[in-house]
């Protein structure tokens, strides 16, 4: 922060002021009235100090920030006042004057020595700076000074208060030495090892923050805290799962909100299965509660189950329209984020957002059930306009399955546009559309066109490179993944579709392991990824790694394309009754799925 400059010599006021607060008189009362003093209009003032607060403030709003600082601080010196110290701080913070906003701190701190808002700024103050090696003392008098029953909460609370330093190492080194005393004590133990915990998982240390997660879950196992940070360490620290089951086996029973923030972050890694299984434990011990219905009701659409997902949105709606609530908790999910639209605004958070999710998944049940009136008549419940463009993709889907594909087309080009980001949705759904149609030409020209109007779109390439493989035109297919990694170089799709188009087509396959690995580094467990690197490993021969990898695949997501790879492998190595179950399974999910049915009639395997 760059300083302002302070005048060096003594502050003076002006003559006037000063022979007025001698005599005793109030300056004119609309200048009085003219400034806001926060926190001090009850403090025990005499005349020549309200004077110099008056004055100071003055020359504050009139530009001369210097002055006005210097005035306030040697006033807030003067009556010990923590609101006058915490004005002439933030006036120092305004300015962008770092020192001088830490200087009034220090000045704070020795007037008022047992104020933990003075502590608090400079712990902050020091953070903001980057000052970090600097911040234990004040930090551990903080703790210190604080009463015995309010150190748990704070601290849960440090790891946040100073996650504004772009030293993450030195924060969670901070953390180690000023958190040290407390993490032995029985009342205090779990909390201290899990904000450390904290600090290292946000310096990117993983493996330290599963050490401590896993010190304070054996500590105390009925703490919710080191589930939750082991919920963050998920998928990349797999060990940490077992906190996470440990806690939800234990009592006290765990709140639902945790429960929920599992089931999310197996939904992210496409565990579906396993999320649902979660989730029906919820309801089965909390039927009475709203949001899990919507999740399961989520997550069995998702795994085409579309009569228990009926039945568990009804379920929601009927709750809801009863009068429960939508969330639990500040931070429990309501759709798990892999099967929920894309942008965080639909999670719902009133009744009405709740029910129009409800509504759209219904509607998408009854239309996986070949019920288009049914799934029009969920449709026209919805009175959202900004979910406008979601409500008339829906319609559309349903004209495309009864044959009507211009119509549908139609539907979604009149819907309004008030921004770019209207008009690259409605490309994005125009381009679904054809997509499940298998209209791929259709689908490929209006990708093309998007990404005229959207360059460098790595969402817009990567799908236009999906619908150039499918056209077979693997050499454009492959220059536009090869663009969205050099665009963005964590886009894991990007890498396992070059990986997988490579292994399906027996080419370099070498190649291709090496592009599905840095796939699932940058997204661990992700079936979908993990299913690409069993199909590889079969393509170069590692039998028996390729059926345990696609084992593991399917157990997270017993879906009909992974079903297809791991039956084939099954039937190569003479496992046919084994095989035969996974394609039965696989063909009652989704008996239209391209790959499972290709599969089949080149093996010429009839189930």
């Amino acid at each position: 922060m760059p300083a302002f400059r302070i005048h060096s010599g003594p502050v003076r006021l002006p003559a006037l002021l000063l022979a007025l607060a001698a005599a005793g008189a109030a300056p004119p009362l609309a200048l009085a009235q003219s400034v806001r003093l926060a926190g001090v209009d009850n403090s025990p003032l005499d005349a020549p100090l309200f004077y110099q607060l008056l004055l100071g403030e003055i020359q504050v709003r009139n530009g001369d920030t210097a002055t006005g600082y210097q005035l306030l601080l040697d006033a807030a010196r003067r009556s010990k006042d923590e609101a006058v110290f915490r004005r002439v701080t933030d006036i120092a913070l305004q300015a962008r004057a770092g020192d001088q906003a830490l200087a009034a701190v220090l000045a704070w701190r020795t007037a008022v020595p047992q104020s933990q808002e003075a502590l608090r700024y400079h712990v902050q103050m020091l953070i903001a700076l980057n000052r970090v090696g600097e911040a234990e003392e004040p930090l551990a008098t903080l703790l210190r000074q604080a009463p015995r029953t309010a150190l748990p909460a704070m601290l849960d609370a440090v790891p946040r208060f100073l996650g504004r330093s772009d030293d993450r190492s030195g924060v969670a080194s901070l953390l180690e030495r000023a958190l040290k005393p407390y993490t032995e004590a029985a009342d205090t133990g779990s909390a201290a090892l899990v904000a450390i915990g904290r600090g290292w998982l946000a310096s990117g240390d993983p493996n330290k923050a599963l050490a401590y997660a896993q010190r304070a879950a054996a500590m105390s196992p009925g703490a919710d805290g080191p589930a939750l940070l082991a919920l963050d360490l998920l998928p990349a620290a797999p060990d940490a799962e077992a906190i996470v089951k440990a806690r939800l086996a234990s009592t006290p029973p765990a709140p639902a909100a945790v429960r929920l923030l599992y089931v999310r972050t197996l939904a992210a890694s496409q565990r579906l299965g396993d999320a649902s299984e979660q989730v029906a434990l919820l309801t089965r011990s909390e039927p009475a509660l709203a949001p899990p219905w919507l999740t399961l009701g989520a997550l069995e659409l998702e795994l085409r189950h579309p009569v228990e997902a009926t039945a568990a949105l009804q379920t929601y709606v009927r709750l809801v329209e009863g009068g429960a609530a939508v969330t639990i908790g500040p931070a429990a999910p309501v759709v798990p984020a892999a099967v929920a639209a894309d942008d965080d605004d639909d999670t719902p958070t009133t009744a009405g957002s709740a029910l129009t999710q409800a509504w759209l998944l219904l509607a998408q049940a009854s239309e996986q059930q070949r019920d288009f009136a049914g799934a029009e008549r969920w449709l026209a419940r919805i009175d959202n306009p900004q979910r406008a463009l979601e409500v008339q993709s829906r319609r559309a889907s349903l004209l495309a399955k009864q044959g009507k594909m211009a119509e549908a087309r139609q539907l979604i080009h009149r819907v309004p546009e008030q921004t770019a980001a209207d008009a690259r949705a409605k490309l994005i759904a125009e381009a679904e559309l054809l997509r499940e149609a298998k209209q791929w030409g259709e689908a490929e020209k209006v990708l093309a066109q998007a990404n005229k109007a959207y360059p460098d779109d790595t969402d817009l390439l990567y799908e236009q490179a999906m619908a150039e493989e499918k056209l077979n035109r693997l050499d454009d297919m492959e220059r536009l993944l090869r663009r969205v990694i050099a665009l963005k170089p964590d886009h894991h799709h990007a890498y396992n579709a070059l990986g997988y188009s490579l292994a399906e087509r027996k080419i370099r396959l070498p190649e291709a392991r090496t592009l599905i690995q840095k796939a699932l580094e940058l997204s661990p467990g992700e079936p979908f990824i993990t299913d690409s690197l069993g199909w590889v490993e079969y393509r170069l021969g590692n039998r028996d790694e390729a059926i345990r990898v696609l084992r593991m695949a399917y157990q997270s997501r017993p879906d009909p394309e992974i079903a297809a790879h791991l039956g084939e492998v099954l039937w190569s190595a003479g496992q046919t009754d084994e095989a035969r179950k996974v394609w039965r399974e696989g063909r009652a999910r989704d008996s239209a799925n391209d790959v499972l049915r290709e599969t089949l009639a080149r093996l010429r395997v009839d189930l």
